[in-house]
């Protein structure tokens, strides 16, 4: 029996026995005849799958739609394997290509300072919060980090923050001058804030309090960025893990290696810091198609 006349009979066999969409049936003939065409009066074996696996990355498909494909293909041979039609499914040991992470957003310059004037840092509630921001931004902290950080974490004289990330993994990351001046004009204001408040136990050492003199939790610190992202426009899409998005983005940007980055977002692996390296090269491919006046046509 030709691969043809087998495909026939599987493409038959989804429609009436599996009862599949048309759009199913339709994907499944779509790829199964481009397939057939590459195998041509060639022997269907692993090497063969692989090599138009291959045939199709190279003519630049996507590696979803070449996914699609691999399906497609291993769905053919599992059914005439069950139909004794094959002795041996060809498609059985073939491995599947991994999708690439999709690019995080990244905020501009503009966006950021943007974001920060929402707080209004006349009020003590404005002034942790636009303290919480420049900690943010400028350390890459996750937000569960900053909502772990006490008043010991901070080195002030020594500008550095000790952090307790992942696994109760700790490492240490340097403020700037800008981010200590905000914390501790924070602080000042606070104490006389906290004067006959109910402290919990845990909560002495606290930080970033709430306005019942409580430590802030994850959930309240997501809550009040998404709030300042929505005041000042940034809101959809946009949401606080896109600010330690952006602060790596930036960081790429001026230079910095990956090793100290992966070091000083507390990335178990060096892998999770590369995708930066796309947000970077797609950021700069935009400014450039901006700003080039030869990186698009002139319309006439």
């Amino acid at each position: 029996m030709k691969l043809r006349e087998k495909i026939q009979n599987f493409i038959h066999h989804m429609e009436v026995v599996k009862n599949a969409s048309e759009h199913t049936l339709r994907n499944y003939s779509l790829d199964l005849k481009a397939f057939e065409g590459f195998v041509g009066k060639r022997e269907v074996d692993k090497k063969l799958i692989r090599n138009y696996l291959g045939h199709l990355q190279m003519k630049g498909v996507s590696k979803r739609t070449v996914l699609r494909h691999l399906s497609s293909i291993r769905s053919l041979f599992k059914y005439l394997l069950r139909e004794k039609k094959i002795q041996v499914n060809p498609a059985a040991d073939i491995g599947s290509p991994k999708l690439d992470k999709p690019i995080p957003k990244a905020l501009s310059y503009q966006e950021v300072e943007e974001l920060f004037k929402q707080p209004n840092t006349e009020e003590l509630l404005g002034l942790r919060d636009r303290s919480i921001m420049e900690l943010f931004y400028s350390s890459g902290l996750r937000i569960s980090e900053l909502a772990s950080l006490s008043r010991t974490d901070f080195n002030f004289r020594g500008r550095s923050l000790r952090v307790k990330g992942k696994g109760k993994k700790e490492r240490v990351v340097p403020i700037t001058q800008t981010v200590a001046k905000w914390i501790q004009s924070y602080l000042k204001d606070s104490r006389r804030y906290e004067e006959g408040k109910p402290y919990c136990e845990k909560d002495q050492q606290a930080i970033f309090l709430n306005k019942w003199g409580k430590r802030l939790t994850t959930r309240s610190i997501d809550r009040l960025f998404k709030n300042y992202l929505r005041k000042s426009g940034l809101a959809g899409n946009i949401t606080p893990h896109t600010i330690r998005h952006t602060i790596a983005t930036h960081w790429l940007e001026k230079g910095m290696d990956l090793k100290t980055i992966q070091v000083l977002l507390g990335h178990s692996s060096l892998g999770t810091t590369t995708i930066y390296t796309r947000v970077s090269t797609k950021l700069k491919r935009e400014v450039y198609e901006r700003s080039h006046p030869r990186a698009k046509k002139r319309q006439r």
